[in-house]
Order: structure tokens, then C-alpha cells, then sequence
């Protein structure tokens, strides 16, 4: 019986170790199986993870880029409107000079040659502004525009129509569509 009991034992010694070989061989094919799976899902993970990292880094460049081309028009634009209030500004102060001038080519002189030089410095001062952008305006005989005139006075005139501009006391200057200054006119039948 002995014998019979140590052949039992050892039968189910031999089985439990026939099941537990079967059973370490059987979590180690689903290890492996888990292992395939798994590296195949971080690969795609991995995959998906630096797509999405490069779609964002896209994005960035791609916003970082128009940010730097709106900064860059913006700047262009401040310039230019800083250019051109500076030109206005520096050419309002020489506006006195050239009011100077045509009162000097309005007077009467009996030197010839006086009065010619003054005409070419008139000139030159003119076709600085020219060159500037700067334009004259010519109101008289049009209607009162009060957006680029002052009316320092009226009169009555039958022969010039309902609110037109009679004299041009000071001329006024535009820099492109810009007021420089406004001419001082004297307005007819307002």
C-alpha cells in the first residue's frame, strides 16, 4: 500500500507537473500573443502620438508665420503713416515761407532782376513741394467745402452762386488726400 501510495503521489507530482509546464507554456504563447499586440499598438501609439506632435508644430509654424507677416504689414503701414505725418508736419512749418514769397511777387518793385530771383526761389520752393507730394488747392469760384476751407468771411456777390468761395485770403495744401493746411477763404451768398 505504500508502494502503491508513493506510485499515486508520484503520478499526480507528474501530472501537476505536466499541467503546470502546459501551464507556463500557455502564458507564455498569450505573453507572446500580448507581447505582438502590444508592440504592434505602441507603434501605432508612437505612430499617432508624432503625427498629432507634427500636426501641432504645423499649427504653430503656421500661426507663428501669420502673426509674423500681420506684424510685418502692420509695421510697413505705422511707417508710412509716421512718414507721411512727419512730411505733413515739416511742410506745414514751411508754408509761412512760401505765403511770404507770393506776398514778396505780389508787390510792386522797379528791379527787374529782384523780382526774377525771387520768382526762381518761388519756383524751386514749388517744385520741392511738388516733388514732396504736396498740392495746392484751388477753391475759388467752387463751392465752399468747409472740410478744407475756413470761411473767415461772406459777402454778397449776384454774380457768383449760393455759397462759393469768392477769395482765397491763404492758400490751403493737401499731402495726397491729407489736409495739410486749410486754406482761409471768403465765402459768396452763404
Amino acid at each position: 500500500m505504500a508502494d502503491n501510495l508513493e506510485e499515486k503521489l508520484n503520478e499526480e507530482v507528474q501530472e501537476a507537473d505536466e499541467n503546470t509546464q502546459e501551464a507556463d507554456t500557455e502564458p507564455a504563447e498569450n505573453e507572446e500573443a500580448e507581447q505582438k499586440k502590444a508592440d504592434e499598438t505602441p507603434e501605432q501609439t508612437e505612430e499617432e502620438r508624432l503625427k498629432a506632435e507634427l500636426d501641432a508644430a504645423n499649427d504653430k509654424y503656421l500661426r507663428l508665420m501669420a502673426e509674423y507677416d500681420n506684424f510685418r504689414k502692420r509695421s510697413a503701414r505705422e511707417r508710412l503713416e509716421l512718414s507721411a505725418s512727419v512730411k505733413g508736419d515739416t511742410v506745414s512749418e514751411i508754408l509761412p515761407l512760401i505765403d511770404n514769397f507770393e506776398r514778396a511777387l505780389a508787390a510792386e518793385t522797379e528791379d527787374l532782376a529782384y523780382k526774377q530771383g525771387v520768382e526762381m526761389i518761388f519756383k524751386q520752393f514749388g517744385d520741392m513741394l511738388t516733388k514732396l507730394g504736396v498740392a495746392k488747392m484751388e477753391l475759388e469760384g467752387k463751392e465752399f467745402d468747409p472740410n478744407v476751407a475756413m470761411a473767415v468771411s461772406s459777402v454778397e456777390d449776384d454774380s457768383l452762386g449760393d455759397n462759393v468761395v469768392a477769395q482765397v485770403l491763404q492758400n490751403g495744401y493737401m499731402l495726397g488726400d491729407k489736409v495739410i493746411r486749410h486754406a482761409m477763404v471768403i465765402v459768396a451768398n452763404p
